[in-house]
């Protein structure tokens, strides 16, 4: 996730709720991170590295994981569901940046339909802005769904930057975009393994 962003989005549609701030303002504007300053959303988009999204698709995939496991290639930016007879469904990710990317075993412990986020105490640290909880909706920058991991902190959720898929732009969290998301939900259980390698 990036926090930054889902600060300014949350800013912005207070504002809009409350009519202070022009609609086509903030419909045809977006901050962008890796210059630090206001632009127009489609240039940003137009700009971003790795273009349009990876789409999904059944590839061969041999694994000693059995069928339901979820298994995070973060060098590939791509995420496998396996299925059975040698085969897997690969979805195009956004993955953690430098520093906060991660390894391991673990299980979805919980599946959320347009979760809410309450941004984790370090994170709110590092981004003073942030609200202490953002209802779920399409400004969330968990998007339409979202798998939790174990007790970590993380989660595979939707975003609603399509043009961020095949980079490294989140806080630790694995983001697809909300039509793969949504896919991915209706896939897997709670309880399966998530297994995320570097």
């Amino acid at each position: 996730m990036n926090l930054m962003r889902a600060a300014i989005a949350v800013a912005l549609s207070i504002l809009l709720s409350i009519g202070l701030a022009a609609p086509t303002w903030a419909q045809q504007r977006v901050y962008n991170f890796d210059t630090s300053m206001w632009e127009v959303k489609s240039e940003v988009q137009t700009r971003s590295r790795g273009g349009s999204p990876i789409k999904k698709q059944i590839v061969d995939y041999e694994t000693r994981h059995k069928p339901g496991t979820l298994v995070i290639e973060t060098s590939e930016r791509r995420l496998y569901l396996v299925l059975e007879g040698g085969k897997a469904m690969r979805y195009g990710i956004g993955v953690g940046r430098d520093g906060f990317t991660w390894s391991g075993t673990h299980r979805i412990t919980r599946k959320a339909e347009w979760p809410g986020w309450t941004p984790p105490p370090a994170m709110r640290k590092r981004v003073p802005d942030l609200p202490a909880y953002m209802p779920g909706g399409p400004d969330n920058p968990l998007g339409a769904r979202a798998l939790y991991i174990g007790s970590t902190l993380y989660r595979v959720h939707g975003t609603s930057e399509p043009w961020s898929i095949g980079q490294a732009v989140s806080s630790g969290c694995i983001r697809l975009t909300n039509d793969d998301i949504t896919d991915l939900y209706e896939r897997v259980q709670v309880g399966a393994t998530i297994v995320v390698n570097h």
